[in-house]
């Protein structure tokens, strides 16, 4: 009987790696670390696998496949991203591979092997945390064009199309301060990213523009879901000076802090302000509606097709940075003005 062939699941399990790994490791990538590439080689020996570099290069031809890679899809944001992206891709005869990253970057590098093993024609990514320069490189080099979404990488040379969360939060910041409020704090987001960084920014800089001080105590970080919203204004209402209203990270993060809010009795709009970041199509919809920064997800998920369509037509990959604008939408959740304070909560 002839000996079953060898295939790079075997390999992978034979490893103790993922089949992605192997494929990495067969492909000369240098995003494999040496004692990972020792034991994959190995296996590789041991079982007597033989790459089959033609197939590969047939795999690897660029087909009418668009990749996206998301940080969190349990974020209704990037859902809204991909309905936007997908309505552009298939008018233009392409289908789009959806993978989460769940924040992970492993798990990053091992979606984006893959979906170079299927041919994909470009990537429109939303990196994960901690993503660097460096871990973008092979895809440069590669030729593959690349857009990055929501967050932008320094000197990856790839494109990014990112919103102006400067100038988003300055202009929630300063709806508050219009209302009387002078204890305002921000809520929710991981601290070591460049969306926090500039939402923090806006923030800091239109208390200052008011002659306010930027108080440490009123930023709370805090996961950038639901869940961390309700842990951020539970921290803000334990201060000794509780703040009347807050700017969040992101929608996700000011319906959790109304969660919070309204466990402690209090009613968002009328006994605290909220505002959050994105629109997300809940905002409009929630009670009360929410009053938040419109970056228009869909419509940045149809702007970054485009683009990327656009290089991929071209042939060539050249590195496009676009700031798109925001806009402040006033609904009736930042109604609260110090007139009505906050109610004294009995612990």
């Amino acid at each position: 009987m002839a000996k079953e062939r060898v295939t790079v699941v075997d390999i992978a399990r034979a490893a103790g790696v993922s089949k992605s790994t192997v494929s990495l490791v067969l492909q000369g990538s240098a995003l494999v670390n040496e004692a990972t590439r020792a034991k994959v080689n190995t296996a590789i020996r041991e079982l007597g696998y033989v790459y089959n570099r033609s197939a590969a290069n047939l795999r690897q031809a660029r087909s009418k496949i668009i990749g996206i890679v998301v940080n969190d899809l349990t974020n209704s944001f990037f859902a809204e991203l991909a309905v936007g992206v997908d309505a552009v891709v298939q008018s233009a005869g392409f289908v789009q591979f959806l993978a989460n990253t769940g924040e992970k970057s492993e798990r990053q590098r091992e979606v984006i092997a893959s979906m170079r093993e299927h041919g994909v024609s470009g990537l429109i990514i939303s990196p994960a945390r901690g993503t660097e320069a460096a871990d973008l490189a092979p895809l440069v080099a590669s030729g593959i064009p690349v857009v990055l979404v929501v967050r932008d990488i320094a000197e990856a040379g790839v494109s990014s199309l990112t919103s102006d969360n400067h100038a988003g939060a300055m202009a929630a910041v300063r709806h508050l301060i219009e209302r009387g409020h002078r204890r305002i704090a921000f809520l929710g987001g991981f601290p070591d990213t460049a969306v926090f960084e500039a939402r923090m920014r806006g923030y800091r800089d239109a208390l200052r523009e008011a002659g306010m001080p930027a108080l440490d105590e009123l930023v709370i970080g805090s996961a950038p879901s639901r869940a961390g919203g309700v842990t951020a204004v539970e921290q803000a209402m334990m201060l000794k000076e509780r703040p009347t209203a807050a700017l969040c990270f992101n929608d996700a993060v000011a319906f959790g802090v109304c969660d919070g809010l309204r466990a402690r009795r209090l009613e968002p709009g009328a006994d605290f302000a909220v505002i959050g970041f994105d629109d997300v199509i809940e905002a409009k919809t929630a009670v009360p509606a929410l009053t938040t920064v419109s970056v228009d997800p869909q419509g940045m998920g149809e702007r970054a097709a485009d683009l990327l369509l656009r290089q991929i037509t071209a042939g060539r990959a050249e590195a496009e940075s676009i700031i798109s604008p925001v806009r402040l939408v006033v609904r009736q959740s930042c109604g609260g003005t110090v007139e009505r304070r906050v109610k004294e909560i009995s612990s």
